[in-house]
């Protein structure tokens, strides 16, 4: 496969050493780092129409290379695509199998995209809250963060927010560092755009957070 050759050949012995290291998850690394990753994506998003990009993608992520998983979810990054539906089928078929942030957090990323091009899909991502692998309930509310980031959010918008927040509530008993951590920056970041809403939340739920999720969520609020 040409892409995985071009993204060996930009393999670093040492770098991937100390991502392994670093991220943990049993995988090959190559060491290859974001910037050339982002170049090989670009000239393969040109050179490709919707549907080959798609299969480049799903190809890339079965390698279970950290690098190729990282270009995968690269390559689905795009704010229009129409039709999407097969492009969503494949990146909620990625999320069970989540196992670490980072290629988690690239993922979603482009899942952002599809999400707020159609936010009836988020019927599916309330399902995820349930999930046993973390990675996959913490996903539901990194998927959701563009709600989190709007500055001037329409009524549709407003109610979307409510809901992810209800899920976010849901939540907030979770003993898993990683999805208080991602409870934290969701309502971080919406402190920046509705810092009264933030506060009742903490009012209602942070006693159910652990302690350092709740002051990772005040830090922004306490002065607004």
């Amino acid at each position: 496969m040409k892409e995985l050759d071009a993204l060996r050949a930009q393999a670093d012995a040492d770098r991937a050493e100390q991502m392994q290291a670093y991220h943990k998850t049993p995988r090959l690394y190559l060491g290859v780092p974001n910037p050339r990753i982002d170049t090989l994506v670009a000239e393969w998003r040109a050179a490709c129409d919707l549907d080959t990009r798609i299969a480049l993608a799903r190809d890339l992520w079965d390698s279970d290379i950290h690098e190729a998983r990282i270009a995968a979810a690269k390559l689905l990054v795009q704010a229009r695509i129409r039709p999407d539906d097969a492009v969503w089928s494949l990146i909620a078929g990625w999320v069970p199998g989540f196992d670490g942030w980072a290629i988690a957090d690239q993922a979603m990323i482009a899942g952002q995209k599809r999400l707020s091009a159609d936010p009836g899909r988020l019927d599916q991502v309330e399902t995820w809250l349930d999930h046993p692998n973390t990675w996959t309930r913490r996903a539901a509310l990194v998927g959701t963060l563009p709600w989190a980031k709007m500055n001037n959010p329409k009524p549709g918008d407003l109610a979307q927010r409510e809901r992810v927040l209800d899920w976010a509530a849901r939540l907030a008993d979770d003993p898993d560092g990683f999805i208080q951590k991602a409870i934290a920056w969701w309502l971080r970041d919406l402190s920046k755009r509705d810092a009264p809403r933030v506060r009742a939340f903490l009012a209602d739920h942070g006693a159910r957070m652990k302690p350092f999720a709740r002051k990772e969520a005040l830090w922004l609020v306490q002065d607004r």
